[in-house]
């Protein structure tokens, strides 16, 4: 159990990190994160601990989750820090909104490869095994979602 409390310290921020980058809303992300870590724990503890496969049972969690509740959810920023003086948190808060925004802007694969590779610490040899697709071809659909997001946020 010592071990998969570690593995939990490890991985929570990561996990969450790119769960909100894939929701834009924070509630849902912490319940997956935490359905995440729990199903991990329930079928995976004779296993060597991987990443990978954590991430990918959020990922799935996050598929069950759209497919079920086919709506879009707001940004919820309530519980994203409170220190600091009020104009930078409030700068802070815009610039997150507006990410989260242009990020809802490119289609689900894009998304979801480019909270991958910013958010979980994973290998692009990692995130292709992960995703079905050859090294070279995520690092080429990052570039390019890059690119695209980039773009959407210099119209704004």
């Amino acid at each position: 159990m010592k071990t998969f409390q570690k593995f939990y310290t490890e991985n929570k921020e990561r996990l969450f990190g790119y769960l909100l980058r894939k929701t834009g809303n924070y509630h849902l992300a912490a319940d997956v994160m935490q359905e995440s870590f729990t199903r991990y724990l329930e079928r995976y503890t004779d296993r060597e601990q991987s990443q990978s496969l954590l991430f990918t049972i959020s990922r799935n969690l996050l598929y069950d989750h759209a497919r079920k509740n086919r709506y879009d959810t707001p940004f919820e920023d309530e519980q994203h820090g409170t220190d600091g003086n009020q104009e930078n948190l409030y700068q802070v808060r815009e610039e997150s909104r507006q990410v989260l925004a242009a990020l809802q802007q490119l289609d689900e694969e894009e998304q979801d490869i480019l909270a991958l590779v910013v958010s979980s610490g994973l290998s692009y040899r990692e995130i292709a095994e992960m995703t079905g697709n050859s090294e070279a071809n995520i690092k080429v659909k990052v570039h390019r979602s890059r690119l695209k997001l980039k773009k959407i946020l210099h119209r704004r």
